[in-house]
């Protein structure tokens, strides 16, 4: 039987991503398992061809403080519910950042939105949540955000 005690939760912040973290929180609750709250950006403060745009590193911290910051909030809210959650902050392509940190943590579960990237990106890269479903070395479980009415 399958045993739950580690679960990846990526996430972008979008009320999709919210919901999903929920739904892995009231797991996690139930199955006493902690959860990994995971966040993965790319920027190339360097040189940005063929444009040959500089962008200066301090937008990369400002960008990694702020996305510090909304993880750090999400694990709170899940602490006062009773549930260990740990934060992971990576500047990679969000499947290659899914990937590592499930292989790194030995996770048992991901927990997930499946709203993806849409029109013509869709088309041409596939969502993420797509992407994980596919590569993914444990199970996913994709949580479809109600609605908004």
């Amino acid at each position: 039987m399958l045993k739950i005690r580690r679960i990846v939760v990526p996430t972008d912040f979008s009320a999709d991503a919210a919901h999903a973290y929920e739904v892995a929180t009231d797991l996690a609750g139930l199955l006493g398992a902690e959860i990994t709250l995971l966040h993965c950006y790319q920027i190339n403060p360097g040189g940005i061809s063929p444009y040959g745009i500089v962008l200066p590193e301090k937008i990369d911290q400002e960008l990694r403080d702020a996305a510090l910051s909304q993880l750090d909030g999400w694990r709170e809210k899940a602490a006062g519910d009773g549930v260990t959650v740990q934060t992971r902050l990576m500047s990679v392509a969000p499947s290659l950042g899914i990937a590592s940190c499930v292989k790194e943590l030995g996770a048992d579960l991901i927990v997930m939105g499946t709203r993806g990237l849409s029109g013509i990106q869709h088309v041409l890269l596939g969502s993420v949540a797509e992407r994980t479903v596919r590569t993914a070395t444990c199970p996913v479980l994709t949580v479809k955000a109600p609605d908004a009415e």
